[in-house]
């Protein structure tokens, strides 16, 4: 994936991301030349997973129909929810449609459910 898929100016932009795989037919995505967060937008995926270096999962976003960043669930360390921060704990975030996102939350079970799938090595 090139920048954010775009064209800057006419000219190519080098690629920011490869994929090293899928979760239940999710692109992992893993960052190229120092590029660490997953893209803000996606033009052609509806969402993306980034592991952690040890192969467990550390985050996804899924996508809105127009390309844009709808939700963001991680695991890694939250202090305004755990209280320190060195205690992964799995959040969710919500953007809205003015691109900003919302204060971290406890996911619902119904999402965990829902999202499960997507959470390798988180229980």
């Amino acid at each position: 994936m090139g920048g954010r898929g775009t064209f800057a100016s006419g000219n190519k932009v080098a690629y920011s991301y490869e994929t090293v795989g899928k979760i239940g037919g999710v692109k992992i995505l893993k960052g190229l030349n120092g590029k660490h967060s997953l893209p803000e937008e996606a033009h052609s995926s509806t969402a993306y997973i980034k592991l952690k270096p040890n192969g467990t999962f550390h985050e996804l976003r899924i996508y809105d129909k127009e390309h844009y960043l709808k939700y963001e669930i991680a695991y890694h360390p939250e202090p305004k929810l755990t209280g320190n921060r060195h205690e992964n704990v799995l959040h969710i975030h919500e953007y809205t449609q003015q691109f900003k996102r919302t204060p971290a939350r406890l996911l619902t079970n119904e999402e965990y459910m829902k999202f499960k799938k997507y959470l390798k090595g988180v229980h």
